[in-house]
């Protein structure tokens, strides 16, 4: 790796980010951090319609409202989430929540306005795919909302892609009907813990003006290599002490090939659902 002393480092370390920040809500965005370790207060509930009230206040495409999401109270079904996730901590979470991209609901209120709709013609479109990812924009949209009210409040999360291990055995944990599909979950509680912020990638390396650049161009290069010493010295002196020390493209090469843990595929399972992945 190229010595930082050679030439101007790219900003892209954690630092402390109070000060900077120009407002509450950019400090709140700015400080953001994955939660992990919760303590067993329970969430009030003026908390949790807040949290929900964001939710349904993110932006929604063509007003379709084309997400749910499923508060899991049952300790037996967050157990099982967690479990498949495989990972523990989500059973600590005072509230966990499943984000859904959802047609179901307007698929329904069609056939309840118009009852003679034949939902199987080539016409229907609730069921394709362009409909299906934008419900999943959806559901995330909200999700990041939520999440971004629960740490204004002083609360911790962790957004849960891992709940989609195996998205079949989920859909059938929690009885979701043809056009619902899971997308992420996503656990709040107060802290036990304080993690440092990770190192967020230098800005000319991942946002660009008026068309897109490849990290073989020389400002590009030289960001990335930037980033890639200060990711060796984030593993090296504050996570994994004992673990194999990487620089970023270290880790996504590792992770490049090869079968993803234990990730099922998803189109087979999306499919299943209801959605019509040709079109």
């Amino acid at each position: 790796m190229t010595n930082p002393k050679d030439r101007t480092m790219h900003s892209c370390a954690p630092t402390d980010l109070r000060g900077a920040a120009p407002n509450e809500t950019i400090r709140v965005l700015l400080e953001r951090r994955s939660i992990r370790a919760f303590s067993p207060d329970p969430i009030d509930p003026a908390s949790v319609q807040s949290l929900e009230s964001a939710a349904q206040h993110a932006a929604t495409s063509r007003y379709f409202n084309e997400w749910s999401a499923i508060r899991v109270t049952d300790p037996k079904i967050a157990q099982a989430i967690a479990q498949e996730a495989g990972q523990d901590y989500i059973v600590q979470a005072p509230l966990l929540y499943i984000f859904l991209a959802d047609q179901r609901r307007n698929a329904d209120l069609v056939a309840a306005e118009n009852p003679d709709a034949d939902m199987d013609a080539d016409s229907f479109n609730l069921n394709s795919s362009y409909v299906f990812l934008q419900s999943e924009n959806d559901a995330v949209l909200a999700l990041h909302a939520m999440e971004t009210a629960a740490y204004s409040l002083g609360l911790g999360c962790v957004i849960l892609g891992s709940v989609l291990n195996d998205p079949d055995e989920l859909i059938e944990l929690l009885q979701l009907p043809k056009l619902v599909y899971p997308v992420l979950g996503l656990a709040i509680g107060k802290p036990a813990q304080g993690p440092a912020l990770k190192p967020r990638m230098p800005r000319p390396a991942q946002i660009f003006e008026n068309s897109y650049r490849r990290p073989s161009e020389d400002e590009i290069g030289e960001a990335l290599s930037d980033f890639d010493e200060t990711v060796f010295r984030y593993y090296r002196d504050i996570r994994h002490m004992d673990a194999p020390r990487k620089t970023f493209r270290q880790i996504i090469a590792d992770k490049a090939f090869g079968q993803e843990n234990a990730h099922h595929p998803m189109a087979p399972s999306i499919e299943r659902q209801g959605f019509d992945w040709t079109r």
